[in-house]
């Protein structure tokens, strides 16, 4: 073993994850008996609701990541570690990881979260550009941004049109922000940008299979955020799947075709669990089966939290509860409760409504029997998603540009960035 993490007579909660449940988790954790080792591949939480306008320039990843040492520099009993889990040995109460070999616990946390799914379309999964990291969202800027360049120079005009167009799949939460987002760029930004380029010409398209978008939300959200999509020209193709795209070409699977190089994928996630569980263990989406306490089915010392769990207990979630922040948090507070006070609480979901941005003064909220939408509900969103971002600093700093980009219909961070490479 080579993991240099020290032994107490503490019994060690090893968490694999910093996202919303993991995070949760270890700040429950910070006055209990336990040395809590919080194990991810990043050495920083990730603000997932705001990867888009990253993907946008609207925001710098720097604004909504923050650093684990930070968060627990003055916390002794919390001891973080950047590496990547490859294996769970249950039968040896162990893990092994990439380079700090095996660590043992007595207890393991699941928070590993989601990916992006593709459902088997492999042609997609290589050429669509998801959104499931800030590096993600950075290549997505990129590739926006190099298109665009690409489409002033080029003097074929079908190809400038492939290069402006851009598709999204997916009609949640993150495709129908992403939409709208761009919608407002080629409305307000990148004609002052590219005077040289129609942008008549680019056409932003949304697909989603089901009949509306916001399929989780009210019909009062759907009906509104479909026709906020179309007042700012993008155009919604529900009840349209899409089956192929080959970095040129998109096919839906009623046969149309749309001609574009930026597809981008939001339509599904799966559970990412680490391996070493039965495949019996597993269910819809990659996840593991949980039960009422969270415990990974047939563990007593084993949990999962948020993305990577599947529990069925609840009949309202007969297909496992959403993968979103709030259900990740609410289980890591209950699993730190039950190990700090040696308790045996069931979790049980406290849906807090939903909601979701379309454009400046458009949005939609479900707030239990509460529904409304426009400029209040987009105010609501801006100041929930504004104190839920770690750090006062960032919250300055996101604050500042949400105010510059609404005063000016602008904002000055579309810049390509990419790293060097070594010859």
């Amino acid at each position: 073993m080579n993991h240099n993490i020290p032994t107490t007579t503490q019994k060690r909660v090893l968490i694999i994850g910093a996202g919303f449940g993991g995070l949760m988790l270890a700040e429950k954790l910070v006055k209990s008996n336990y040395q809590v080792v919080l194990l991810d591949k990043n050495n920083y939480h990730q603000f997932q609701p705001l990867f888009y306008q990253v993907a946008t320039a609207f925001l710098e990843p720097s604004a909504i990541a923050f650093p684990l040492r930070k968060i627990f520099q003055k916390e002794k009993n919390i001891l973080v570690r950047v590496t990547e889990v490859l294996e769970v040995l249950p039968e040896k109460q162990e893990i092994r990881t990439a380079d700090l070999g095996n660590i043992p616990y007595d207890y393991l946390v699941i928070a590993t979260g989601a990916d992006t799914n593709y459902f088997g379309l492999k042609n997609i999964q290589a050429n669509a550009l998801p959104m499931k990291s800030v590096s993600e969202a950075l290549a997505l800027r990129n590739q926006i941004l190099r298109n665009l360049e690409d489409a002033v120079t080029t003097t074929d005009a079908e190809v400038r049109e492939s290069l402006l167009n851009i598709a999204i799949v997916g009609g949640g939460p993150t495709g129908v922000e992403v939409a709208g987002t761009l919608a407002e760029m080629k409305r307000y930004i990148l004609p002052k940008d590219y005077p040289e380029i129609d942008f008549t010409k680019m056409h932003i398209r949304l697909y989603e299979n089901s009949p509306e978008v916001l399929g989780p939300m009210s019909e009062n959200a759907q009906v509104n955020a479909k026709k906020y999509l179309e007042e700012l020209g993008v155009e919604v193709m529900t009840g349209t799947g899409v089956a192929d795209f080959d970095g040129e070409m998109l096919t839906a699977r009623n046969g149309t075709t749309f001609h574009t190089r930026t597809l981008v994928w939001a339509a599904g996630v799966r559970g990412v669990a680490p391996v070493g569980f039965s495949a019996e263990l597993l269910g819809r989406g990659n996840r593991l089966f949980i039960d009422e306490q969270c415990h990974v089915k047939g563990f007593t010392t084993i949990y999962a939290i948020g993305d990577a769990a599947l529990a069925q207990h609840e009949t309202s979630y007969p297909n496992g509860h959403p993968q979103v922040a709030p259900v990740a948090m609410q289980m890591g507070e209950l699993v730190a409760e039950n190990l700090t006070y040696n308790r045996n609480n069931a979790f049980k979901y406290n849906n807090q409504g939903s909601m979701a941005t379309v454009g400046r003064n458009k949005a939609v909220v479900d707030l239990g029997k509460f529904k409304f939408q426009g400029f209040f509900a987009w105010v609501v969103w801006m100041f929930v998603h504004l104190i839920s971002i770690m750090g006062m600093k960032n919250r300055l700093l996101i604050f500042i540009n949400w105010v510059w980009n609404y005063i000016t219909f602008d904002q000055s961070l579309r810049l390509m960035m990419k790293p060097s490479v070594k010859k």
